[in-house]
């Protein structure tokens, strides 16, 4: 059994709570049940008397912990006065586990209510992130959300442009997409479209081979595997095997380069 200590107060809407680590596990969250039961809006008499009824289903230190059984217990470090410590008969400490199984004992709306608050808002915080961290107070959550949504929005803008044919639309959307995520309505550099020599053969009315021996010939191929101004190499799939051959893929002023030499030796082109 880990050493219980407490880690701060703790909130849940407008509820503040005492935050405890250990008792079950290295970094585990811990809650005293008189503060669910403030939580949950029922008296803590109540939510004892739930419990052990059903103490049979709670499974001492695993789920459940009653504070008043253990060898130095200090009823000032965990929010209790000695009075009303000596008046209880039991202070009991619950797991998430052990909160979990009470949930289906109470099994109201307000019990599902709370829940995912508390699951998601303290069981699972790890208490190094709490160390490291301040709490996160209202103002600066709602911030996040907002950057959360704004940064979502962007994606979906993205996600459009990507599937527009049309390069005008594109821009635009992707403009959109950046002011949504960095608030400024920029116009992103498009990716160069990328031509292979059967491409460029096709685009100016000639064959592959004599595109790429133009390319050696003007010498606007980069060393491998770098780019250019004209042009990149990329790694492709033999047509003859699974082995991948390089390949040098055309920018647009890779193809003008081309058909400009062989403009100047007459070969057959269209533009």
């Amino acid at each position: 059994m880990n050493e219980l200590k407490v880690i701060g107060r703790e909130h849940i809407g407008h509820i503040e709570f005492t935050g405890i680590e250990g008792g079950f596990g290295k970094n585990k969250k811990a809650m005293l049940v008189k503060d669910i039961a403030l939580i949950h809006e029922q008296p803590l008499g109540e939510i004892n008397r739930r419990i052990n009824d059903n103490r049979k289903r709670f499974k001492d230190g695993i789920d459940i912990l009653d504070l008043k059984k253990l060898d130095g217990f200090e009823p000032l470090s965990f929010g209790f006065t000695k009075q009303s410590a000596s008046n209880s008969a039991n202070i009991y400490l619950l797991s998430e586990r052990g909160y979990s199984k009470l949930l289906k004992i109470l099994e109201d709306d307000k019990a599902w209510e709370v829940y995912d608050q508390l699951v998601d808002g303290y069981f699972t915080m790890r208490a190094e992130a709490k160390a490291t961290q301040p709490r996160i107070d209202s103002a600066k959550r709602l911030e996040i959300m907002s950057e959360n949504a704004q940064t979502r929005k962007g994606t979906l803008l993205y996600r459009i442009a990507m599937q527009t044919k049309s390069e005008t639309s594109k821009q635009a959307l992707l403009a959109k997409a950046a002011e949504a995520i960095t608030g400024e309505m920029t116009i992103p550099v498009l990716l160069k479209k990328e031509y292979s020599a059967t491409a460029v053969a096709q685009k100016l009315g000639t064959t592959a081979n004599k595109v790429g021996r133009t390319a050696n010939q003007i010498g606007i191929k980069a060393e491998q595997p770098g780019q250019n101004k004209y042009g990149r190499w990329a790694n492709s799939k033999s047509q003859h095997s699974d082995k991948e051959v390089p390949q040098w893929l055309y920018f647009d002023e890779g193809v003008k380069a081309i058909a400009k030499a062989l403009k100047q030796t007459n070969e057959p082109q269209t533009a």
